[in-house]
């Protein structure tokens, strides 16, 4: 999977944002079809987004299907496999490893009518519901194509009204939810896990510290709901200069002392070995893929 920080919300029955939506910056747009679409609406959003995907180049498009116990996802995927531009699926709300593999054997079955190889459409996991972050491992690992999970931890959203608990800035009601999303996701060697969207556009403090939480925990990049909330999350999950250039003189003493013989070393009284020296490797790398100088 390719690196997403931002993954924009788009409504995919509102023409309007969805016009707007590829000049904002985010690393991908993320169509509705779900919970921001009226029930009336949902023909009708598909036939938006089947119209859409094509016209948009030099940015992925991601579609949020609806759950597989809506009734909806068949629709959904006549509407969306095949289409020029699809980049993949995001299944919500699922909670046993028997709905991942539903959907696998229907998009098997959409893709070889439709001239795909098996699995060529990549699969999202947003995890909101307790028994989501329970069973996450097990959801993860059920299809070949599932490539990332998404945890849903948005303020007075599924998974806090699942659980019945409060939620605040600092986190502590939902933190452990989140670390096992992120467990599980890393257990499967998924290498791309993403964090839900913070619901207050108004609080950018908030959603700069909540992002900060994210990337320390080992979140990657997060599902945003407004404009406002893509370049702080962009800058915040990638890595900055100052650590670019700290991991490079990381790499330069640890190579320096393998040349002389030993497999360790200090940088700024901090130890260097081989564990050190391969996050260096992995933080440069990510560096120049999103074009960050240090």
């Amino acid at each position: 999977m390719e690196p997403l920080r931002t993954l924009l919300f788009v409504p995919a029955n509102r023409q309007r944002l969805l016009d707007k939506a590829p000049t904002l910056g985010a690393d991908a747009l993320l169509l509705d079809l779900e919970d921001a679409v009226p029930l009336a609406e949902k023909e009708a959003a598909r036939r938006m987004a089947q119209a859409y995907l094509p016209t948009i180049t030099g940015q992925p498009v991601w579609v949020r299907v609806n759950a597989v116990a809506s009734g909806e996802l068949a629709a959904d995927l006549d509407a969306l496999v095949g289409v020029r531009g699809l980049a993949g699926i995001v299944l919500p709300k699922p909670e046993a490893p028997a709905e991942v593999l539903e959907l696998d054997r229907l998009l098997r079955a959409r893709e070889a009518v439709r001239g795909l190889a098996p699995g060529s459409v990549p699969v999202i996991l947003q995890i909101e519901s307790a028994a989501g972050v329970l069973f996450a491992y097990p959801l993860a690992t059920a299809a070949a194509r599932v490539v990332s999970v998404c945890f849903g931890g948005a303020e007075d959203g599924d998974l806090q009204s699942d659980l019945g608990c409060g939620w605040s800035i600092e986190g502590p009601e939902l933190l452990y939810a989140r670390q096992h999303t992120l467990l599980a996701a890393r257990a499967a060697r998924l290498a791309w896990p993403l964090d839900g969207v913070f619901a207050n556009v108004r609080d950018a403090d908030g959603f700069a510290r909540d992002t900060q939480l994210s990337r320390r925990l080992g979140y990657r990049g997060r599902t945003v709901i407004h404009p406002s909330q893509i370049a702080p999350a962009n800058q915040l999950y990638s890595p900055s200069p100052a650590e670019v250039a700290y991991y490079r003189r990381v790499l330069e003493a640890f190579d320096a002392a393998v040349a002389q013989g030993t497999a360790s070393t200090t940088v700024d009284g901090k130890l260097v070995d081989y564990a050190m020296a391969e996050r260096a490797r992995r933080v440069l790398a990510l560096a120049a893929r999103l074009g960050v100088t240090g």
